[in-house]
């Protein structure tokens, strides 16, 4: 599998990264299978988080004999100091280990999130301890709202964010069209979200896919396509997988067919990307 640098640090991440929803709610063997066929993949990226379930008491034993080899990244959505260590701890204590090579704030959203992670005594300045003890080797936070990626990068020089990169918000919604140019002048890592994502579920209605509050891509073309568009953005590193099972198959099976868009197939895409309801939309902030 391709790999690409985190950065300026010399850390060469897979193209992909293992979405944690992935062995959320599975067996132990599943999990271990699931890591394990991940590994034998090439892909040396995972990425977790309390808020998926048991994700984390799954993940950690399938992962264990992989460790010192993967970069483990995990995150909290608790904004005080205190209570952002306490996850930190819970975590390492979930996934056998006891330092994350990233750390990231998750679900940024408003401006109260962003007050509160910033403020004396907020999740930022005791995240920033645990960097300088080694507990975290790098921070990052994951956003779905432009405004507050933008904030939190004006604040502090974030190793790299975790933010939507998809066809059809980019071209329909303008989304990332504001963060993406930041991240990249303050040397922050482009991880990304959605690749796979098609629309929002209509309301009244039931997702595809149980793993996802969003409606993905329906066959393995579509799926391609969404990558070749995510992997082709200038600065992105790697690209998350969806917590579906097929999903998963897809973007890795995608992966060794990647090559970037071409100009006539980005004109295409920005024709069609008109014909879907959007996830994310620039121009409706609440912020």
């Amino acid at each position: 599998m391709r790999k690409r640098e985190y950065g300026n640090t010399g850390i060469q991440l897979s193209v992909i990264g293992f979405g944690g929803i992935l062995v959320m709610n599975e067996t132990t063997r599943d999990s271990r299978l699931a890591v394990s066929k991940a590994v034998d993949a090439g892909i040396n990226y995972f990425d977790v988080a309390p808020n998926y379930g048991n994700a984390q008491e799954m993940l950690g034993p399938a992962l264990q004999q992989y460790r010192k080899d993967v970069f483990l990244a995990c995150k909290t959505q608790l904004r005080s100091g205190d209570q952002a260590e306490s996850d930190l701890i819970e975590s390492f204590r979930l996934l056998k280990t006891d330092w994350f090579d990233l750390y990231q704030l998750h679900a940024v959203a408003t401006r109260e999130d962003v007050e509160q992670i910033l403020a004396p005594g907020g999740a930022l300045e005791t995240l920033d301890k645990a960097k300088k003890e080694g507990k975290v080797r790098h921070l990052g936070f994951s956003a779905h709202s432009e405004e507050a990626a933008i904030a939190l990068l004006d604040a502090y020089d974030f190793d790299s964010i975790l933010f939507p990169v998809n066809w059809v918000t980019w071209y329909a919604g303008d989304f990332g069209k504001k963060v993406l140019p930041l991240a990249r002048e303050k040397h922050a890592a482009i991880l990304a979200l959605k690749a796979l994502a098609k629309h929002a579920v209509p309301e009244g209605h039931n997702g595809p896919v149980e793993k996802a509050w969003y409606w993905p891509v329906e066959s393995y073309e579509e799926a391609l396509t969404g990558l070749r568009f995510t992997l082709g953005m200038e600065g992105v590193t790697a690209a998350v997988s969806p917590g579906d099972p097929r999903l998963f198959e897809w973007i890795i099976r995608a992966e060794q067919e990647y090559d970037p868009l071409t100009p006539g197939e980005q004109t295409q895409l920005e024709k069609e990307a008109a014909k879907y309801g959007l996830i994310f939309d620039a121009h409706q902030s609440q912020w």
